[in-house]
């Protein structure tokens, strides 16, 4: 006779290391262990249960729509941001160095074009060491589409949060663009507002972009987009009436909110600490949906202050940090102290010429250090809770501004020319600027309702 089978839980700290585990078990005896029954909830789930109203929620989007078979969503059109599978070729600050990168792969890439559509060669597999291909690479070629470069596909593009670089935008060479040709059309330079939602087990956030989004912008990033634009580049609203149908009829306010009203007010609920708090679990597996709080006008309004501090966060004020540069006879001590054995002549010019880069931070004292001879004092603690991930605002510039060694021979060789030095003033003028934008986003939210 069968039986149903029962199930037991218990947790342990999830920041134990594995020894910590093993020797808890070993002196904790399963038989008094004090194990918890579990039983699923009303989605299958045994842990991390979400029996809450989650559902009752208007979706902020849905294939159907996106399809045209329905309009039962916020965002008619969404996307992944654009997927390279090739950042180093066609991501960089500099660009003629983009330029320089771009010309050299689409030459390779022609060069396998005209070899692989002679007659002999039509079955063999495409591969070429001196640049990366991706599948959708080889299924041009072997489709017959030839590759020009053309100067207007390098565009500005977001590649991480507060990390603006430029790209070659192209059906072909970007690896995987899903609907994001709706959203920033290629060859057309357009004003645009894109809400990028992490999907995932990375800690939820939201960060709103005016530029072309990557895939992990801020974590596996999900679009939604204010406007929309067709194969004539025309406009059209990506809010739909069903949804502007929805917030007039629950606000009793058929005429005065906005699409535009809306945009915002998501924007803001979807920064809630109540909301992130409720919803934790569901935000984990499901898509973002959106609750109808009390004062509409007051969540609007905070998610418009949100927009602004976010778009336009290289031209808000900077934040009074003060900047700390070690003296010539300060370099000169510490060069002589630790370069022994050395001219020291010799090493000082090298130590006050070529610093080395740190772009470290030491949250406990307010401080980011630049390199060995620049640091930035008087960051308060409020800037460092601005998070996006795992990482705050701050922490992401840090990483995305440090030198790497690139992981493609090619780039290596012939085309690594960055170097933190010629972007170090740019750095520290972006530092203190969303350091800014940090303490003010924290103090938007800090008037959000908490429970």
């Amino acid at each position: 006779m069968k039986r149903k089978a029962k199930i037991y839980y218990t947790s342990l700290d999830d920041f134990w290391r594995k020894e910590e585990k093993l020797g808890w078990l070993r002196d904790n005896p399963i038989s008094k262990i004090a194990f918890e029954r579990l039983e699923p909830d009303a989605k299958h789930n045994w842990i991390n249960q979400t029996d809450n109203d989650f559902e009752t929620l208007l979706p902020l989007i849905d294939k159907d729509v996106k399809l045209g078979k329905k309009e039962e969503a916020v965002f008619r059109v969404f996307s992944l941001g654009v997927a390279t599978n090739r950042d180093e070729w066609v991501y960089d600050l500099d660009k003629i160095n983009l330029r320089n990168k771009i010309e050299f792969f689409i030459k390779e890439y022609q060069k396998d074009f005209k070899q692989y559509h002679k007659k002999e060669n039509i079955k063999k597999e495409l591969y070429n060491p001196n640049v990366k291909y991706t599948s959708e690479i080889v299924e041009n070629i072997k489709r017959g589409n030839e590759l020009k470069f053309n100067v207007e596909n390098i565009r500005e593009c977001m590649s991480r949060p507060f990390t603006k670089k430029l790209t070659y935008y192209d059906k072909i060479i970007t690896h995987r663009v899903y609907q994001n040709h709706l959203i920033f059309p290629f060859r057309k330079q357009v004003i645009n507002y894109s809400i990028c939602v992490n999907t995932g087990n990375n800690p939820f956030n939201v960060l709103i972009v005016n530029k072309l989004p990557d895939l992990h912008f801020n974590g596996d990033s999900q679009t939604l987009s204010f406007y929309t634009f067709d194969s004539d580049n025309q406009k059209h609203d990506n809010i739909t009436d069903w949804a502007l149908n929805q917030f007039q009829t629950n606000y009793k306010d058929i005429k005065s909110i906005t699409k535009q009203d809306i945009f915002y007010y998501t924007y803001g609920v979807l920064h809630s600490p109540q909301y992130r708090r409720k919803y934790e679990q569901n935000l984990k597996r499901e898509f973002p949906r959106l609750p109808f709080y009390e004062d509409f006008t007051q969540w609007r309004d905070w998610g418009e202050e949100l927009m602004d501090l976010h778009i336009n966060y290289e031209t808000i004020e900077q934040f009074a940090l003060e900047r700390k540069d070690l003296e010539t006879s300060a370099k000169k001590q510490i060069a002589q102290s630790s370069l022994a054995f050395q001219s020291v002549d010799k090493r000082l010019d090298e130590f006050i010429s070529k610093p080395r880069t740190k772009l470290r931070a030491r949250k406990d004292e307010g401080v980011i250090e630049i390199d060995s001879i620049t640091h930035l004092e008087g960051v308060p603690a409020l800037a460092w809770e601005y998070k996006l991930g795992n990482r705050s605002a701050l922490e992401w510039i840090l990483d995305q501004y440090k030198e790497k060694k690139p992981s493609d021979a090619t780039i290596a060789e012939r085309f690594n020319t960055y170097k933190f030095e010629d972007y170090k003033e740019q750095v520290i003028d972006l530092l203190k600027r969303v350091c800014n934008v940090s303490i003010k986003t924290m103090k938007v939210i800090q008037k959000m309702p908490k429970e």
